[in-house]
Parts: C-alpha cells; sequence; structure tokens
C-alpha cells in the first residue's frame, strides 16, 4: 500500500502529496526549482519575497486539485454526460495533478527575467522559445522514467510523459486537454490563483488577497455559447463577485508590487548581467530540443548565476547588483498615457538616449475579452440571457471587469552617474 505525505505550506497549510508524487518532486529536475526565485529581484525592494519556484509549484497543484475536486463533485451529470466514468475520472484528476505539479520546470533561472535570453526558434527565428516549451521537454527528456514506470502508476493509471508534456504545451488537440487545461493556464487558473495569494504573503503586501475559496466553490465548466463550440472554465453566477475579486487582485498585483519602479530596473539589470555570464557559454541558454539540450539547460539556476557575477563574469550591471546600485527613473507616464503623452515621451526619450537612458514598459491586459474565447464565463440558470445563453462572458455581467484598461505605462532610466544631467535636459524639454 502506497504512503500519502504532507509538506506544510504557509499559503495553503498542509499540502498533501502521494507516494508516486514525492518521487516526482524528488527528482534532480524539480529540486532545481528550489535554486530559482519566483520573482527574480524583487528581493531587492521587498525583503521577503525571495520564494521559489518550487513552492509555488506545489501550491499550484493543491488549488488545480481542489478546483477539479469541486468540479467532479457539483457537475456529475455534466461529466457523465461528456463520457466520463469514477475510475476515468480518477485517472485524470492524477494527470492534472502532475500537469500542475510540473507546469514552472522549465523556468530560466529567475523565472521570467531570463526568458528574454531563451534562444531563438530554429536558431535563426523571430520568436524566442517559452518556458513551457522547456517544461514540456524536461518531462519528456528527464521525468518520463519516474512518471511511466512507478508501480503506483503501472497498476493505477498508466499515464505517459507525452499526456503530461501535452498539458504543457500550446498546441493539443486532445479533447481532455483542451477540456480540462483551462485549470491550469486560463484567466482563472491555479496558477495565477496562488502566486497572488504566496506573492502577497511574501512580500507582505495586501494587494493579492481574493477569495479563493468562494471561486472553488463557483467553479464549472461551461460551454462557449458560439460557433466554434467548445468548453471554458467559468463560475456560477453567484461567483461573480470571487471572479472581480482575482482579476482586481491581479492588477494590483502588477502596478503595485511587479512593475514597481525600482524592481523593474533591477531586473533590467539582471538580465543584462546572465546576458554577459552567459557570453562565457554560447550567448545564450540551449534550446529544449533534445536531451542533451536539456540536461544543458538544467545546469543553470539562480546559484549558479549569482556564482558567476561574484566571480566578476556579470560585467557592468553586475556590479551594480552586488553594490545595490541602479539606474534612476526619471520620467513616467500615466498608467493610460495619452496620445500628446507618448509624443512628449518618445521625444524626450531621444533626446536621453546619449546619456545611457534605457525605457521600460508595462503593456499589460488585465483581462482579456476581445474573443469570446478568452473570457471567463458565467452560468446564469435563470433570469434573462443574452442570445436565449445561460453561458455570459463576465466582461457583460460585471461593469468593474468591463471598465478595466490595459496599462500601458512607460519609464525612463538613467545612470546615477548621469542623473542631474537628465534632469536637466528632462526640465528644459518638459516646458
Amino acid at each position: 500500500m502506497s504512503k500519502n505525505y504532507e509538506i506544510r505550506d504557509p499559503v495553503h497549510g498542509f499540502i498533501k502529496l502521494t507516494e508516486w508524487e514525492r518521487d516526482i518532486i524528488n527528482q534532480p529536475a524539480f529540486q532545481r526549482l528550489r535554486r530559482i526565485k519566483q520573482l527574480a529581484s524583487t528581493d531587492m525592494v521587498y525583503p521577503g519575497a525571495s520564494h521559489s519556484r518550487f513552492e509555488h509549484s506545489l501550491g499550484v497543484m493543491h488549488v488545480v486539485s481542489m478546483l477539479f475536486e469541486s468540479i467532479r463533485e457539483r457537475q456529475k451529470d455534466f461529466l457523465t454526460n461528456l463520457g466520463y466514468r469514477e475510475g476515468g475520472l480518477d485517472r485524470l484528476h492524477a494527470l492534472v495533478r502532475l500537469a500542475a505539479l510540473l507546469h514552472d520546470v522549465g523556468h530560466s533561472p529567475f523565472s521570467h527575467a531570463g526568458e528574454g535570453i531563451f534562444p531563438l526558434v530554429g536558431g535563426d527565428g523571430e520568436e524566442r522559445y517559452e518556458h513551457e516549451e522547456y517544461s514540456s521537454a524536461i518531462v519528456k527528456y528527464q521525468l518520463r522514467d519516474v512518471i511511466e514506470s512507478h508501480q503506483i502508476n503501472k497498476t493505477n493509471y498508466h499515464i505517459t510523459a507525452d499526456e503530461v508534456a501535452d498539458f504543457l504545451s500550446n498546441s493539443s488537440t486532445s479533447f481532455d486537454v483542451m477540456l480540462w487545461q483551462g485549470l491550469i493556464t486560463s484567466q482563472m487558473d491555479g496558477d495565477r490563483m496562488d502566486y497572488l495569494l504566496r506573492d502577497s504573503y511574501h512580500a507582505g503586501v495586501n494587494y493579492g488577497k481574493y477569495d479563493l475559496n468562494r471561486l472553488v466553490a463557483t467553479v464549472r465548466i461551461i460551454e462557449r455559447p458560439d460557433v466554434s463550440s467548445g468548453y471554458s472554465i467559468g463560475v456560477d453566477e453567484d461567483g461573480i463577485h470571487a471572479a472581480e475579486g482575482l482579476i482586481l487582485a491581479r492588477y494590483m498585483m502588477f502596478t503595485q508590487l511587479y512593475f514597481h519602479k525600482t524592481r523593474v530596473i533591477y531586473d533590467y539589470h539582471l538580465v543584462e548581467a546572465i546576458r554577459s555570464v552567459l557570453g562565457n557559454y554560447g550567448g545564450c541558454f540551449p534550446p529544449p530540443t533534445s536531451a542533451e539540450s536539456v540536461a544543458g539547460y538544467l545546469a543553470w539556476d539562480d546559484w549558479r548565476v549569482l556564482g558567476a557575477i561574484s566571480a566578476g563574469e556579470g560585467g557592468v550591471h553586475g556590479g551594480y547588483l552586488q553594490n545595490r546600485i541602479h539606474f534612476r527613473k526619471l520620467r513616467e507616464t500615466t498608467e493610460v498615457p495619452s496620445i500628446d503623452e507618448l509624443e512628449w515621451f518618445e521625444g524626450l526619450l531621444q533626446e536621453l538616449e546619449p546619456l545611457g537612458a534605457v525605457r521600460r514598459d508595462a503593456g499589460k491586459p488585465w483581462y482579456k475579452h476581445q474573443q469570446l474565447n478568452d473570457e471567463v464565463l458565467v452560468y446564469r440558470e435563470s433570469g434573462p440571457r443574452r442570445s436565449g445563453n445561460s453561458a455570459i462572458p463576465l466582461s457583460i455581467m460585471s461593469p468593474v471587469v468591463k471598465g478595466l484598461q490595459t496599462v500601458r505605462q512607460s519609464r525612463i532610466y538613467v545612470p546615477p552617474e548621469r542623473r542631474a544631467e537628465a534632469e536637466a535636459i528632462a526640465g528644459k524639454f518638459d516646458k
């Protein structure tokens, strides 16, 4: 008989694991996440925000499992009509938990900060690989044996590594993936449900808080009311305000923490330092295209990068990080700038470029409602229905969500030794 385990988590309390999941967690490819910070250099501003992708991954598995079990319990007839039986749902639950656990296993050193240095697809394309493609490759090349050959899996589920990898890619045509992937990747997924609570907890702020229990109690799978058919993760009508809370929490976290003026420029210095370090190792991370390349990629983590920076391989930007010196913000636009404001900003930036000024942008849509497939759907059993449908987009039901605009704020930073000179130029330009 297999044993079950518990890990104490500061956000969710106890997170339960099977023996199979524990053995996957103990693999070097997963343990590497202990050495990758969730929020890159944010702890330079918020000292408590030094948590790792390791604990976040456990949290996502926990939250996704809660969502899955709620849907399973509350939509029994719906799932039966789709052809699911109890044994199949047990297998699917195990598969979804593994996908949630491993969704971030492919992150680069310092998480999203390092993604700008990923290699180009094909070596000379215009697009770069994404961390999801690394996660999928790591599952296939590094974790296949512990997934497929584990006795619990062989006895009960017969899940393959390729099935787990499909959940982590954006190109799968599997019905199960298309139906359940929204629990891991959507506008109301377990990923952001965990990181908002976790990041706000460690940073010591309250911006990321929302009603997780209410979302779990009202989550459901809803058939999309359009010609494309298919399904989306949504909520019952009495979960609208919990969904609003999640979206508003994300908006507040990005504007107040993730795009904090000092955090942003430290990430810039960090990326440039990593770029300098990689100059001694081919210029970029190995691509996720073979077992050998994946093994080479996994050798990179925060510790290795910081060791190289400490050894002087990070260039001038590595020196900034070591001495906690950073470029200074000179000017910024409003969150939703006008055309006149953008013209002023572009003109000033051109004037300051000879001084080494850099631009940092925050172009973040907090809620996508241009296409129905992107929307969180609300299930309405009675009352007025849009076009006779019981599934209504959240942006129609919620004036709060409908009113959210995409933030397009831009900032100009200058080297500290040129700040006075830059301020004089900017003062004249402002007039």
